[in-house]
């Protein structure tokens, strides 16, 4: 579960390293956020030879959060860190790689594109 003020990692290759997340895409009062949730985040690292800035907002995709994901079939997944891609204006991730292992719940929730970047799905 996701909510202000948390830190994130970055799971493609776009530039930042660290985010922090500001705001939850969704209705008013919403206040966690959960796989496959949008969010609004602002940039707190960044690694060399990045395009974006430090400071710069911009919108992200939870791809892992370390609280468990329960399924229908009662397969509880959970991860060791936060992580999110970031998304350009069009919904699509900014990166052309994907780090680390994924949900295929993120393909019902129209991420395909990066579902099919990511080196493992679950």
């Amino acid at each position: 579960m996701i909510q202000s003020q948390t830190y994130l990692n970055v799971a493609d290759n776009s530039g930042p390293l660290k985010l922090m997340c500001i705001r939850i895409i969704g209705t008013s009062n919403r206040r966690y956020a959960n796989i496959g949730d949008v969010i609004v985040a602002v940039i707190k690292e960044v690694g060399p030879d990045s395009s974006l800035e430090i400071s710069e907002v911009i919108r992200a995709v939870i791809v892992r959060t370390c609280k468990e994901f329960k399924r229908d079939d009662g397969m509880i997944i959970q991860y060791d860190d936060n992580a999110a891609v970031i998304l350009d204006k069009k919904g699509n991730p900014k990166g052309n790689r994907i780090f680390g292992a994924i949900l295929e719940e993120l393909r019902d929730l129209k991420f395909t594109k990066i579902v099919s970047l990511a080196p493992e799905v679950l």
